[in-house]
């Protein structure tokens, strides 16, 4: 779960007792007491704090340009010391020595808690790590690897590792492990004598740490964070953090997500948690279920199938192409390639025939024997008998990245002229709004149509003829590649932000049930009143403006918000659920810009 500190690049993270410090840019130092909670202004304000490190009840902090500060109250007030005029990059104690490494400077010694410091003979380098094991010193420089000084800074050689940019350095016993640029991580076990490439190799190794049960965490860049239980053997990621997510599908309650360059993920739990399983550096733009048979569409690389729910997975003989969307109909597996139209398997994927020659197929959509196929450039083509035949039909000089059927409607979205709707099977097709943004793909369940798009995730209650923003919860709009409806949840695949969720009951709480302006604001009783356990909540909105709907029980508190966001001018309908709440009192509150009111219903049982 993304803690509350969600729109912060932070670059330092430093722990004493039940306090977590957070160096971050532009915003100084943060303190939460709460396990990261919430978290609260604590000093340097304004300030880029690009490490921390903690000795007893002193703090140090170094800055991107300002040098090093010291906080003897818990952060609570700064002060600068003798060492200014120098970004920090990293800091690290030992004993009664502080060490400060600095871009263009080398490292600095101080002895006497940050009152005065040295130059050590590292004078010359941008050191971004710095490491202490007993009487060893190491420095992770830019470019020149590790040095290592013995004799607390006097003298420094450079290791073996000399050709990496050394980002991140942690011990373990005798085990140095150093983060780099786009190599990933390194060991050494004998004192930095040599050093091994041991994982992660192409990555961007940014920050390395061990916890007490010896299992090492790498924070990557745009990769999230990885564990190894078995000191650096073989390492897991953790979770989903930054990713880009490029596709969704569900086998029952299994969740696989096709990511960018890291295979595929699975979540068992609606997405609350997930583990990469397979095809760890692979690109995976589609998936598709078939009973037992997971499939996986890649760059380059073709077809997968897995028969065991993911745990192995085979390349199919459709193995040289790019794969960008898949659909499955009964035995007939359906791949749409770049560059190279569509292919067909009538096997499960085991052998496979080209069954129509376009452009790229960027999406595919089947309701029954009719296939429907989004191409680059030409539109829409069609196929009634599952794939023999194909016709264009529409949208003939578009891009259509997505396509679904919904209520015995067929959808398209394009990816600059927004969204078209067909109510005859594919002949005839009209614009349904979305004008401006990418449409990447659809999610539909009942009356209830969603699309994503490079701004979020917009509903339609009435078939595409208005669309409404839901996009509440996201620390910030993400592009959404892709959506699935599971659980009563619906989840996002975004790019850069990997995945999210909301509670689908939520989401649909509020429909806009007329467009036309109403002459003023109102707010209406509920209905039904007394009710048990759902009623519905209307009222109308003359303007353009900021909605808020909330509920509070008999003594004040606020149980439940129904809307919270910007609505177009309209009559809306919102539904409260009070399912998990006992029989009582309970009040409503409409709120926005001008107009505030509130009233009164029961909950009977």
């Amino acid at each position: 779960m993304q803690t509350a500190l969600n729109d912060r690049i932070v670059h330092s993270l430093a722990v004493n007792e039940n306090n977590i410090f957070a160096g971050t840019t532009g915003f100084g130092v943060l303190r939460s007491t709460n396990n990261g909670m919430n978290w609260t202004q604590s000093g340097l304000v304004n300030s880029s704090v690009m490490s921390l490190t903690i000795s007893g009840n002193n703090i140090f902090a170094g800055t991107s340009d300002s040098g090093v500060y010291l906080s003897s109250n818990n952060g609570i007030s700064w002060m600068h010391t003798t060492l200014k005029n120098k970004a920090v990059n990293s800091l690290a104690i030992g004993g009664s020595n502080i060490f400060a490494g600095t871009s263009d400077s080398g490292v600095y010694l101080s002895t006497n808690n940050g009152n005065s410091w040295v130059q050590t003979a590292l004078n010359n380098q941008w050191v971004y790590s710095l490491a202490i094991n007993g009487n060893n010193i190491f420095a992770g420089t830019d470019t020149y690897g590790v040095y290592l000084s013995t004799n607390n800074g006097t003298n420094w050689i450079q290791t073996t590792l000399n050709n990496k940019s050394v980002y991140a350095l942690t011990i373990n016993g005798n085990n140095i492990f150093a983060g780099t640029m786009g190599s990933g991580v390194y060991l050494s076990t004998n004192n930095s004598t040599n050093w091994t490439q041991i994982a992660l190799n192409n990555l961007d190794v940014n920050a390395l740490t061990i916890n007490s049960s010896n299992y090492i965490f790498a924070g990557t860049l745009n990769y999230g964070i990885y564990r190894s239980t078995n000191n650096g053997s073989s390492w897991l990621q953790t979770g989903m953090n930054n990713q880009i997510v490029l596709s969704l599908v569900n086998n029952g309650n299994n969740i696989f997500m096709g990511t960018s360059g890291l295979g595929v993920y699975l979540s068992t739990d609606t997405g609350n948690s997930s583990v990469q399983i397979a095809l760890n550096d692979q690109y995976i733009y589609s998936l598709a279920t078939n009973g037992n048979n997971i499939f996986a569409g890649t760059a380059f690389s073709g077809v997968h199938r897995s028969t065991n729910n993911g745990t192995n997975w085979t390349q199919t003989t459709l193995n040289s192409q790019w794969v960008y969307s898949l659909a499955v109909n009964g035995n007939n597996v359906f791949a749409g390639i770049r560059d190279g139209g569509l292919y067909r398997s009538t096997d499960n994927g085991n052998s496979w025939v080209h069954s129509l020659n376009t452009q790229s197929v960027r999406s595919l959509s089947i309701n029954g024997n009719n296939v429907f196929a989004g191409t680059y450039i030409y539109g829409v083509y069609r196929s009634t008998d599952n794939g023999n035949n194909w016709v264009q039909i529409a949208l003939n000089n578009l891009n259509v990245e997505c396509l679904t059927i919904s209520g015995g409607y067929i959808y398209a979205g394009t990816f600059d002229s927004g969204v078209y709707r067909s109510t005859n099977n594919g002949n005839n097709w009209v614009q349904a709004g979305l004008i401006n943004p990418i449409v990447y793909s659809f999610a539909s369940s009942g009356n209830n149509l969603f699309a994503g798009v490079n701004a979020g995730v917009y509903l339609s209650t009435n078939n595409g003829n208005n669309w409404i923003a839901k996009n509440q919860g996201f620390s910030a709009i993400p592009s959404v590649t892709s959506l699935l409806i599971i659980n009563d949840y619906i989840l996002a695949g975004t790019i850069n932000y990997s995945l999210w969720r909301r509670s689908y009951s939520e989401v649909i709480g509020v429909q806009n049930i007329s467009t036309k302006i109403p002459s003023s604001f109102s707010l209406s009783q509920n209905y039904p009143n007394p009710f048990n356990p759902t009623t519905n909540i209307r009222y109308e909105l003359p303007k353009n403006g900021f909605v808020k709907l909330v509920v509070f029980d008999v003594l004040g508190r606020e149980i439940e918000t129904l809307v919270n966001e910007k609505q177009s001018a309209g009559t809306y309908e919102a539904t409260f659920n009070a399912a998990q709440f006992p029989s009582g009192v309970y009040f409503y509150r409409f709120m926005t810009e001008g107009f505030s009111e509130t009233k009164r219903m029961i909950l009977l049982k």
